[in-house]
């Protein structure tokens, strides 16, 4: 069986060209070509030895994602699903503006946080991907588009971890595939420029911190423990405190000089002035203590399993209003890609539902929210 070299960084190539009796030099050309110019025949390699070359094809493949649909969206948008074996698929996004070009790449097949309004936790978890899976998102991406749209130059300058799944809690693959990214070899992406969204996984944020540290998201979605929690079961293992001193310490190893908050806006659930005051209150005692924010206010896409609702946008700006008068940056996401259900909170493609989880939250709805009321109004989900 060959080794998928994917699955590398730089240094993990290194050792494999060790293995083959190759010094280092030619792990970063191979590098090149696959990352760079996006080879998998070996005999590409032009500037590889023939003897190298023959020992690749025999030792080694470059193998991308088996493609099962593309989807473009009106506004440009694209939507890829992949088929990742044994049942599951994994969905990848590129969001394309007059000065980026955003790829939101997926960690694992399905979720386990299972947040209330995301429709991938309502799927159910099904397995980690490995290192190669989530970097072949970008190299198909990347590869892909250049040819498609005629271009020679890169095409995705930006990369967002906000795809299917917890990427913390897959993190030795993140790792490295965060590393081949960020590698002048590689893709050569900013730090500022590779965004990783969690919902709050504290020990691994601080490991982040210190091995590789990126832009970070925090989906936050809540401004007390008793409504996050019942938003974002992860809550209750790491409540919003901890969390916070968690963003704090991690701002000092950022990027960025600010941690963005991610907060999705549900109608009658958290979207009150109430719910605005109550998080200008709570960052004003967490920024005392030295943490910067940004929030990133976020229309909720509806999906029947949820029982949710779109806050409306008279709404959302009023509630975006009071953070930004108590002297928070807000910006509010503009939803890219609805049509073909690669918006926020849209990504569930077709892995198997192997935890149950739609006949368990059947029995959970009713009080889903904890004695929170679900205001329900009879409007269009769009």
């Amino acid at each position: 069986m060959t080794t998928n070299l994917l699955d590398f960084d730089l240094d993990g190539l290194a050792a494999f060209c060790e293995q083959l009796g190759q010094k280092r030099f030619r792990a970063t050309q191979l590098f090149r070509w696959i990352h760079q110019k996006g080879a998998s025949d070996f005999d590409q390699m032009s500037d590889l030895a023939k003897a190298l070359r023959e020992q690749l094809a025999v030792a080694a493949h470059v193998q991308g994602p088996q493609v099962v649909s593309r989807h473009e969206s009106k506004d440009g948008t694209i939507k890829w699903l992949f088929d990742v074996g044994a049942g599951d698929i994994i969905e990848t996004v590129f969001i394309p503006e007059t000065d980026r070009g955003t790829l939101c790449i997926s960690s694992q097949a399905g979720c386990a946080v299972g947040c209330r309004f995301c429709s991938t936790g309502h799927q159910g978890f099904s397995r980690n991907l490995t290192t190669g899976e989530i970097i072949a998102q970008l190299w198909f991406a990347e590869h892909f588009l250049r040819k498609h749209l005629g271009r020679d130059e890169r095409v995705i300058s930006n990369v967002v971890m906000m795809g299917m799944g917890e990427p913390l809690q897959n993190y030795s693959q993140l790792l490295l595939a965060l590393k081949v990214m960020l590698d002048d070899h590689g893709y050569g992406l900013s730090r500022r420029r590779v965004t990783v969204s969690t919902s709050g996984v504290v020990p691994m944020m601080d490991r982040l911190a210190a091995d590789c540290p990126v832009a970070l998201a925090v989906s936050l979605h809540a401004p007390n423990d008793e409504l996050r929690s019942n938003l974002v079961p992860l809550n209750k293992k790491y409540p919003i405190a901890e969390l916070l001193e968690a963003c704090t310490r991690y701002q000092s190893a950022a990027p960025r000089d600010f941690i963005t908050f991610e907060y999705c806006m549900l109608d009658g659930v958290n979207d009150q002035a109430e719910h605005a005051r109550q998080l200008v209150a709570l960052m004003k005692t967490h920024g005392a203590l030295g943490l910067s924010c940004k929030f990133n206010l976020i229309p909720f896409n509806p999906f029947p399993a949820s029982g949710l609702l779109r806050s409306d946008m008279p709404q959302v700006m009023a509630f975006a209003k009071i953070l930004m008068d108590a002297g928070i940056v807000t910006t509010v996401r503009k939803t890219r890609g609805d049509d073909i259900d690669a918006a926020c909170g849209q990504l569930a493609g077709d892995v198997q539902d192997r935890t149950n989880v739609d006949r368990r939250m059947a029995s959970q709805r009713q009080g889903m929210l904890g004695g929170i009321k679900v205001v329900v109004r009879n409007k269009g989900l769009a």
